[in-house]
């Protein structure tokens, strides 16, 4: 359960501002907020998670305990790498308004990002790697609708860039702390 609930929460709010996010923010403005769009964005999201959840546990499953700690601590330092380096989104077009190849791009970029490797990370350490899985996609949907809903110019409006900066900030303590404990198997 424990990882169920970190796992979405950590995944909405680190979600919040990422690149995943504003694509799906900028075209829910061109496209006029079409449903459509937010079950690219939700199909997206569920699919990321399970993938980066099944990466996760089937890496963990072949390391030893220590070692699936520190790769644990990797994949949270990857995501607060990520988190603090700086968003910059051109404006995209899609003139043929395919939402399949708005869904290969989004995906494209939640594969990578910050909030799919918190996901990697939690089913990495979880028990059962599925409630990581559920709590991350669950999340990753609810930031690809949070996006939707405010658009562009909305989202653009909150301190997004000191934000995630903070938040990368305690995914690197988070992290120091885990390899840490992964080292001297304070576990």
């Amino acid at each position: 359960m424990d990882s169920f609930l970190l796992c979405l929460v950590m995944t909405f709010a680190i979600a919040f501002g990422g690149r995943e996010q504003l694509i799906v923010a900028q075209f829910s403005e061109s496209l006029e907020r079409g449903l459509p769009l937010l079950v690219t964005g939700a199909f997206c999201a569920l699919l990321s998670a399970a993938i980066m959840a099944y990466a996760g546990s089937s890496l963990a499953a072949i390391l030893p305990p220590r070692a699936a700690a520190m790769l644990v601590a990797f994949a949270l330092m990857i995501a607060a790498f990520e988190l603090i380096w700086p968003v910059k989104l051109k404006a995209m077009a899609e003139p043929t308004r395919s939402l399949i190849a708005i869904g290969i791009v989004v995906l494209a970029r939640q594969v990578g990002d910050a909030a799919r490797f918190v996901i990697f990370a939690f089913a990495a350490q979880a028990t059962y790697p599925a409630t990581a899985l559920i709590g991350g996609a669950i999340g990753g949907i609810a930031a690809a609708a949070l996006g939707w809903s405010l658009g562009l110019s909305r989202l653009s409006q909150f301190p997004l860039r000191a934000i995630r900066s903070v938040m990368g900030g305690g995914l690197i303590v988070a992290a120091i702390v885990i390899g840490l404990n992964a080292r001297f198997m304070f576990l």
